[in-house]
């Protein structure tokens, strides 16, 4: 029978109508036409297509934007927002402006063309994380900025306009509205039960059979109010809110956690789209977060469409039972060693 079920950490509600029960193989993902290396701009030869870089990690060679490199970052060359933005702010009636100051960069995970975060290497993964928390800390030092949002598109229906493995950094002048609900939401509950709502989702996630993995630092949940099938958090067993505060041992299990995830997701739905998204904490807004806020990465496959129903309400309908998800994603079987 359906169950409605609330997400305490959003305050949204879902349907979960799990006599649809959907599997993996219900889910008919067709995969995007590669259109290969040709006039890639991310490939090893063509940086003089992209803006130039601000970070670059495994090239011996000082000089910048040259092959060499295993990872690096650059402006992206349409940016969302600008640090030269000078629109001015104004406020008349309900209609509020302020300047797109911010920052937009691509993190190019890669030289390598078709490699994925199921088929990265460990120490390719490691690296990638470390980028991203070398300019998370670069970013604090802007007193304009309030939050950086890390994300991943993957195909076509999950918004990526370009194959070449990549993830994006937009750091942004306010703290985003889902963002700002989230602490919300950690704050009430933390003043309501003194616990932190992650590390009590965790505790039930173990409860209820939600569990997908357990590593020494890591584990993989399928949320008791998914909002979608198949969704997973990864979340730290070590309570905190700042993502680059991680020790070199938690990065090193995040990244092999990382790869394990994403390669089962890869194996069950023959490579998907999906979105996968860093929540973590504020840059300078202040507040005791580390209280109570417990930084998170949230994977949202995209395997249904949202439709009237979704838009309208604003409550979504998941076919899978997070229950079954988990289950069936524990059962995939993918290569211990190598992740693959």
């Amino acid at each position: 029978m359906p169950q409605l079920r609330k997400d305490l950490t959003s305050r949204t509600w879902v349907v979960i109508a799990s006599e649809r029960g959907k599997r993996p193989h219900d889910f008919k993902v067709v995969p995007d036409q590669k259109k290969g290396e040709g006039n890639c701009p991310f490939c090893p030869g063509h940086e003089g297509e992209t803006p130039p870089e601000v970070l670059a990690l495994g090239r011996g060679e000082i000089t910048p934007d040259i092959p060499g490199w295993k990872v690096r970052i650059v402006p992206n060359k349409f940016p969302a927002l600008s640090q030269e933005s000078v629109e001015p702010s104004f406020r008349d009636g309900p209609l509020v402006q302020r300047p797109g100051i911010g920052v937009h960069e691509v993190l190019v995970e890669s030289p390598d063309h078709n490699s994925t975060f199921g088929t990265h290497s460990q120490e390719q993964m490691e690296q990638i994380l470390g980028a991203m928390i070398s300019r998370i800390k670069q970013l604090r030092a802007d007193s304009r900025l309030e939050y950086v949002q890390l994300f991943k598109n993957v195909g076509r229906t999950a918004g990526a306009s370009l194959e070449h493995t990549h993830c994006q950094l937009i750091a942004t002048p306010i703290v985003p509205p889902v963002v700002d609900e989230e602490l919300r939401c950690a704050h009430f509950y933390y003043e309501q039960y003194h616990s932190c709502v992650w590390c009590d989702l965790l505790t039930k996630a173990h409860e209820n059979g939600l569990v997908v993995e357990a590593s020494p630092h890591f584990a993989v949940i399928c949320p008791f109010a998914s909002r979608v099938p198949y969704q997973m958090l990864i979340l730290p067993t070590r309570h905190g809110g700042e993502f680059e505060s991680i020790s070199q041992n938690e990065l090193a299990d995040l990244a092999a956690v990382l790869r394990r995830t994403v390669r089962k997701l890869e194996v069950a739905f023959n490579s998907p789209p999906y979105n996968l998204q860093w929540h973590i904490s504020p840059l300078h807004e202040p507040g005791d977060y580390d209280r109570y806020f417990h930084w998170h990465l949230e994977l949202l496959p995209r395997l249904t469409i949202a439709a009237g129903f979704e838009l309208g309400s604003g409550i979504y309908i998941n076919p899978t039972a997070p229950e079954l998800a988990a289950q069936e994603l524990r059962e995939v079987k993918i290569d211990a060693t190598t992740g693959i």
